[in-house]
């Protein structure tokens, strides 16, 4: 437990700096993240008989998010983004001369991981840059109602919890907990409502009604993920959490979300 403790703190304090030191930093650490992210991904499905192309992967998932990041970031055009599709293809080709027994199931694990690891860190990304230039609120306030639902749901889920969410993947989830997890994730928008004016107070709640039930739903995903590779936890870089997947499984559906919706409020 105090392990798990100190590595959270830690954890904690190592993101909120990453968010409040500038555009510099919150680019870099989640380009570093999400690179981790994947790599972890790639090990953790890799089996005797499916090997991802690692390298070849964390490569496109470079060429992923470092258009998008340089897009919002600097203004560049989306155009370099065409270059995945030669990268993409070239997962297939490499494939070709490997000789393993299930190649459409490394070249299948090989693009999942980009799409599963990279993408919503590319989404995250992108919400600080969404008001024009770089805004710490927004990612900050996502941080905020991720971690308020969370906590919220695991609180609720042991006072209260006992009509099972979804047994067949996360036996410990409960209904009362989701609802408790939506309530408080509610709670802190309405606090951050009163600091950060980029978005109505409505928006914000929606915002968190949004992160609450989508930020539920991916970490039943990875939860399905785990359990249909046989593993409890995604890794082991977080003593006493697991994995980054593990720690971050309610940002993988829910950022992307997010910032559709918050594109068509803040970029009309």
């Amino acid at each position: 437990m105090k392990t798990r403790a100190i590595t959270g703190v830690f954890f904690v304090a190592v993101m909120l700096g990453s968010v409040l030191l500038g555009d510099y930093a919150f680019t870099f650490f989640f380009l570093l993240l999400s690179l981790l992210s994947l790599d972890e991904f790639y090990r953790l499905v890799r089996t005797g008989s499916v090997k991802p192309q690692r390298q070849l992967g964390i490569a496109l998932g470079l060429l992923v998010y470092l258009p998008v990041a340089f897009h919002f970031f600097r203004g560049t055009p989306l155009d370099f983004l065409l270059v995945v599709v030669p990268a993409a293809v070239l997962v297939f080709i490499a494939e070709l001369y490997r000789k393993h027994e299930n190649p459409f199931h490394n070249i299948g694990y090989t693009l999942l991981g980009v799409i599963f690891a990279v993408l919503p860190f590319s989404f995250f990304h992108a919400l600080a840059f969404l008001p024009g230039d770089y805004r710490f609120h927004l990612p900050l306030g996502f941080m905020l109602m991720l971690w308020a639902s969370d906590t919220g749901a695991y609180l609720f889920g042991m006072k209260f919890g006992k009509t099972r969410l979804f047994e067949r993947h996360s036996p410990k989830k409960s209904w009362e907990g989701f609802v408790g997890g939506m309530l408080t994730s509610f709670l802190v928008s309405v606090v951050i409502s009163y600091f950060y004016s980029e978005l109505s107070a409505v928006e914000w709640g929606v915002m968190s009604l949004i992160i609450a039930t989508t930020g539920t739903l991916g970490d039943l995903a990875e939860s399905m993920l785990k359990r249909s590779l046989g593993v409890k936890d995604s890794g082991s870089l977080l003593p006493g959490h697991g994995g980054l997947l593990d720690r971050f499984d309610g940002l993988l559906l829910s950022a992307p979300l997010v910032f559709v919706y918050l594109y068509f409020i803040l970029a009309r």
